[in-house]
């Protein structure tokens, strides 16, 4: 059984003007997210800034999400890292506070061989139980897990349970379906391709638009699995200029200025990450305003 099917938000993190985590807005967005009928929450992942945060800080913010959502709904704790040994500690960090499951990104900057990454992703399964899912991203981390490699990961260790794909490589995506007899828990790791995904036999999304637009992310895969693929597809192409706009500067930079301008109180980034540009701004204004949620 999957950890979730459906939306699983890629939760930002608000952060105080000081820099600090923002625990007061952080409650608030949790709170948002499972009233708006999101399926899960993932803490501490790109969109988290996690990259920046000390180790006592992502293991304190994964403590705290855990904490508010008291397990109506599934938390995914990112805890993935290109030190093994770092990634096996905040992965047993993570569960021992209360994490339903784990996204592992793939080793950033080693550039690891194939056997390098099944040995990685294998060192972090010995030392947990709950399941993981990896997360293939190789525009930021330098490389692919390869589909044999994510095959050979979830049919032969049984806790690394599936994928978050977000390579846009459909025939690759569509030889992991195959290898797997679809026995893989597939989501898609971009917004503009989650109907794509469901159709190759995905369970839903980890998604940067759910943070602004929770009710219609998980409506369109909710639509999907009803049975209704029209409005599913329908509702994906109505949210494809406003996703544009979200990526139109690095993420999770739009996403945050996006919910400052919501009135939520997401805060600044923090550096290497700088303000959206005033340009890029407007147009994610207007894609805000044409979705209707501005």
């Amino acid at each position: 059984m999957a950890i979730f099917e459906g939306a699983g938000v890629a939760l930002v993190t608000p952060f105080k003007e000081s820099g600090e985590v923002n625990y007061e807005k952080l409650e608030e967005l949790v709170e948002e997210q499972i009233a708006s009928g999101t399926d899960s929450i993932i803490v501490c992942g790109t969109t988290g800034e996690a990259s920046t945060m000390t180790h006592e800080e992502h293991l304190d913010t994964i403590k705290y999400v855990c904490e508010v959502t008291k397990k109506r709904i599934p938390v995914i704790a990112g805890t993935g890292s290109n030190c093994t040994d770092t990634a096996v500690y905040l992965s047993k960090e993570a569960e021992s506070q209360g994490a339903d499951g784990l996204l592992l990104v793939s080793p950033y900057y080693n550039k690891a061989t194939q056997n390098g990454l099944k040995a990685h992703f294998k060192a972090v399964a010995n030392e947990v139980k709950i399941p993981i899912i990896l997360y293939n991203i190789p525009a930021r981390t330098g490389i692919n897990i390869a589909a044999e490699t994510i095959a050979d990961l979830c049919l032969n260790v049984e806790n690394i349970v599936g994928v978050k794909e977000a390579s846009g490589n459909f025939t690759a995506i569509a030889d992991l379906m195959s290898l797997t007899d679809g026995n893989v828990d597939l989501y898609s790791g971009n917004d503009d391709q989650i109907v794509p995904m469901m159709s190759l036999g995905g369970k839903g999304v980890i998604s940067v638009l759910s943070n602004i637009a929770p009710a219609q992310t998980h409506e369109i895969c909710e639509a999907y699995f009803k049975g209704d693929v029209k409005r599913s597809a329908a509702l994906q192409l109505a949210a494809i200029p406003l996703i544009n706009a979200l990526f139109c500067e690095v993420n999770p930079i739009p996403v945050k200025a996006a919910l400052n301008l919501m009135g939520k109180a997401a805060g600044p980034m923090r550096l290497p990450l700088t303000e959206m540009e005033p340009k890029n701004q407007e147009r994610l204004k207007l894609a805000m305003k044409e979705y209707g949620i501005l």
